[in-house]
């Protein structure tokens, strides 16, 4: 049976590790690279995942509609099954937990945009072919350093501090990329015998600020303490700054208690169990050389988390 894949965005955070699990499974991986014939690069492919995005927000409005249309009519040209990344941006401020059938108010222009862009891979889904967006919240990768939680949140650990983008208490829905990518693998290898949608919710790993706070002084054995993102220096940078710009629109969802619903996602992989928040600090410590401090009480230890 084909095992060809071809990713789009390999040098970004989903694609690199949708590379990785394919590989480890067996798959032949190509990448595909930009500026050159999408549907050319796609033939003989059983699969196109779509994890290409302009870095850090640019020129959206123009770029996502362009790429859609090419991942389109590749998958066309070719007779490739579509995946997809899928955020939580669509829903807005619909209260969670979110599911398929929540509906798309997005209260972003970033928001808008990805609806539009789901919208049309739903429109072609209908036309008989097989689209995958598998959904998550906001990346998790110890080892890189793009991740929201290692170029902010963990910024001044080694100082005794995270920092929170949001209220402290909000909590928020994270995506480990080893998890969902492995997940991208195994319905890779089914779903394209059904044409259609598949919009399925990733759970992921759901915690707070605080939480997450407690977690690293727990296996540090020291206070962390919480200390609170300067929006207010972005707002002074926006003019100037595109990436500031585009985060502040994000705000929200920092204040914001969110989940995603893990109904559909558990039916279809009842025995997997995503990472634990004590798994996640363990690594983002372990990948920065910082001692994890035995816990009397819970027999903390590298052996116990492994």
């Amino acid at each position: 049976m084909n095992r060809r894949v071809l990713i789009l965005g390999m040098g970004g955070l989903f694609g690199s590790a949708a590379a990785r699990s394919f590989r480890a499974a067996g798959w032949d991986v190509d990448r595909y690279r930009r500026g050159t014939d999408m549907a050319i690069a796609a033939r003989g492919a059983r699969w196109i995942v779509n994890a290409m995005n302009p870095p850090n927000y640019h020129d959206w409005a123009n770029q996502i509609p362009q790429i859609t249309k090419q991942v389109l009519a590749a998958s066309r040209d070719s007779g490739a099954s579509v995946m997809v990344p899928g955020n939580v941006y669509v829903y807005g401020r619909e209260p969670s937990p979110w599911s398929a059938s929540t509906p798309h108010h997005a209260c972003t222009r970033k928001g808008k945009i990805r609806a539009e862009m789901e919208a049309r891979y739903r429109a072609h889904a209908e036309e008989g072919r097989s689209v995958v967006i598998l959904r998550g919240g906001d990346f998790l990768n110890a080892e890189s350093p793009d991740t929201l939680m290692n170029r902010v949140m963990l910024k001044d650990l080694r100082k005794g501090k995270i920092t929170a983008l949001g209220k402290p208490d909000a909590q928020r829905v994270y995506a480990d990329l080893e998890d969902m990518t492995r997940i991208a693998v195994q319905l890779a290898e089914t779903e394209d015998h059904t044409p259609g949608l598949l919009d399925l919710g990733f759970p992921g790993t759901r915690f707070s600020a605080r939480e997450l706070a407690e977690e690293f002084s727990r296996q540090m054995g020291r206070d962390i303490s919480i200390k609170k993102f300067p929006w207010t220096a972005l707002l002074l940078a926006s003019p100037a700054w595109e990436l500031a710009r585009e985060l502040r629109e994000m705000r929200y969802l920092f204040d914001m208690s969110h989940e995603i619903d893990g109904t559909d996602f558990h039916a279809r992989f009842p025995e997997f169990t995503p990472k634990t928040l004590q798994r996640v600090v363990f690594e983002h410590l372990y990948i920065r050389g910082l001692k994890v401090v035995p816990d009397q009480g819970n027999a903390m230890s590298t052996q116990t988390i492994l």
